[in-house]
Order: C-alpha cells, then structure tokens, then sequence
C-alpha cells in the first residue's frame, strides 16, 4: 500500500554527511531532514543553519526516538555502527548505514539479525552500485560482453590524507575502525561482488601506515597512526555463471601524489572492461589493442555536492531510498543489502588475519 507521506530524516554525523548525504537527500521529492547530531555540537549547529535543519539533537539516541524521523542514515565512525543502528532499529526505523558495517563480522550479524526481526528497509550506503556506468558494466558482463572472467584489476589512489601536518581523527585509529581497508577496500569487496554476482573465497592482504604519526588538534602533540594508509589485497572468487578460476588484485592507497584514480577493470575470455572515476565506461575486444569508449550518459549531482563518484551514485541511491519508503516497500532494488554488509565484513576480517599472520586466508 502506498502512503506518499514525506519521509523525515534523521541524520548522525556532519563530515560526510554535509557533503553527500545532506544534499542528497534534500534534492528528493518527498523526503525533510528533520534532525541532525553529532559528536561536535558546534559543527552540528553549522551544518544545520547551513541546510535549514529545524532540530539540532545533542544525543544520537534521541534523535533515533523521534516521532519525525522515519529513517536513520548513521554517518559515523564504524566502530559506533552497531549501537547506533541496533537503537534505530529497536525504534521500528529505516536504517541506512554507512561502510565499513561494522567493526567485524560478528557486530555484522548481529545487525543483520535485528533488521530481519524489525522488518524495515536496511541498507548499506554502497553508492557506487548506483553509478549509470557501472550499471551499464554489469549489465555487459551479463550479457557475456567479454565472455568468462578470468581477472579483476582495482586501483585507488589518492593523497588527501599525504599531507604531514594533517592532524590526528579517527582516521588514524585503528580502534575506531579507521584506515583503507575498511573505507576503500569495503567498496572495492562489494563491487567485485556485486559484478560477478558470486563470492571471495580466500584473500591475500598487505597493511601498511606510511605516515606514523600525527599533530593533535588541541595540544599540537604527535601522535601515534595505528591505521593503516595504504592496502594491497589479491582475492580469490567461487566459480559461477561469469566467472571460472577468478582473481583480482586491489592497490589502495590515501597517500599517493598523482592524478586521483579510483578504476575498476575487468577482463575477461574475449575482451575486457574498464569504468573510472569519471565514469567514463570502456572496452576492449579481444586482439583489439585498444580500449573504445562506451557512450554512457553523466549521473547528476545534487546541489550542494562535492564533485565525485560518491556523490554522483549516493544522488540516485537517496531518492531511490525515499521513493521506497514513501511507498512502504522494505527493499531497493540493486541497494546493498545489511546481509551483503555482512559478507563484505566476512573479507575485511579474513584480510586482517592474512595481514597478521601474513598467509593466504581461505573464506568457503
């Protein structure tokens, strides 16, 4: 049944949020953020005059009770994941959360478990899924474009966090689930799952913290990076429909000078396929020696966006979400679901244990 009510938005965390999730969802017809709150009261009240957000709550766990929110989009640090989710949850709202799930894959579960009893739209905001090109790639792969994959390739680089004297957050503590494994190798996990349509079997995985230490940014006083700034990971996938004996490699790295990538290729029996950040979209037959272009129409942005893929994918993701909910369903067709969620998490966990006891971890 459809009830077209707006969808009222409570959104925990103004980082990220300010600059995706707030202006998404702003830019959808049906939705209101009605309240925001975050660790920073200060921030919180910016963001809000910022947005025209009417509440500003001091405390997450009032937020997730309010009779004006119908859905919790948690835009926080992982290791505060589960306990704000769960809350969320235990008050019959959407939940939204964003990646890595959790701090490992039990947290995960547990998750998993309260959204099946609670019954409400819960997802992961994988956005890339989202992204017109990488549709388009996947419907390519299924429709058997470049024939049986055989390998997959993923390069992320960047050097937002290269700079020295950027102070010490979250991000630098492992603790708090900071690092790129979890905030760029939980999106490459789920691409690659969500291409192939099938599972990582075993992961190989190197961590590594380039920039060990870091200012305070109260006292000026270093301190220690216990996260890691740069992952390179090898994966090993079940055989299925797409593919037979296949392996990808992932270079990620938050601290490398050069142009910004964050590519996708894949390749296949007879041909290969390339999307990148821009969302440009290529391929190459088989003996080509060449990449051509794929004619892919450009995801819009809300107003308000950062320029980015992210931003482009979570623009068509959020109004999906609330179109969704204004008509009662529990799913969004594509979305990645609290149970992939928890698969993702399955692979971060093996590659953390690859990385300590630095051996090939088998997932079947």
């Amino acid at each position: 049944m459809s009830t077209k009510k707006p969808i009222g938005i409570g959104i925990i965390g103004a980082g990220f949020a300010r600059t995706t999730q707030i202006p998404g969802f702003r830019d959808c017809m049906g939705a209101r953020v009605t309240a925001i709150a975050s660790r920073n009261p200060d921030h919180a009240a910016a963001v809000a005059k910022e947005f025209e957000i009417e509440n500003v709550v001091s405390d997450w766990n009032d937020l997730v009770g309010r009779d004006d929110v119908g859905l919790v989009s948690v835009v926080t640090p992982p290791a505060t994941h589960m306990e704000m989710t769960l809350a969320a949850l235990e008050h019959g709202k959407a939940v939204l959360c964003e990646k890595p799930m959790a701090m490992n894959a039990a947290e995960a579960k547990r998750m998993v478990e309260a959204a099946n009893k609670a019954g409400v739209l819960a997802l992961i905001d994988h956005e890339l899924r989202f992204l017109k090109s990488r549709r388009t790639m996947r419907s390519m792969l299924q429709s058997g474009t470049i024939g049986t994959v055989r390998h997959c390739n993923y390069v992320f680089r960047s050097d937002y966090r290269g700079v020295l004297d950027r102070t010490w957050d979250w991000w630098s503590d492992e603790d708090m689930g900071g690092g790129t494994l979890g905030a760029i190798g939980s999106h490459v996990i789920d691409s690659i799952r969500w291409m192939l349509d099938t599972e990582i079997s075993a992961v190989s995985c190197m961590l590594t913290t380039h920039i060990k230490e870091r200012p305070d940014k109260s006292t000026g006083a270093m301190r220690q990076v216990t996260s890691d700034d740069e992952a390179k990971l090898h994966f090993r996938f079940a055989d299925c429909s797409l593919a037979k004996s296949a392996t990808a490699a992932a270079a990620l790295s938050v601290v490398e000078p050069g142009s910004y990538e964050n590519r996708l290729e894949i390749y296949g029996s007879t041909g290969a396929l390339m999307v990148e950040e821009t969302g440009e979209l290529w391929h190459s037959p088989a003996g080509s020696g060449s990449w051509r272009p794929i004619q892919v129409h450009q995801d819009p942005m809300a107003p308000g966006m950062r320029p980015a893929s992210w931003s482009r994918g979570f623009a068509a993701l959020s109004c999906e979400i609330v179109e969704s909910l204004r008509e009662g369903r529990t799913t969004v067709e594509g979305a990645a679901t609290f149970e992939d969620g928890y698969r993702v998490q399955l692979v971060l966990d093996a590659a953390r244990e690859s990385n300590r006891t630095r051996c090939w971890v088998n997932l079947e």
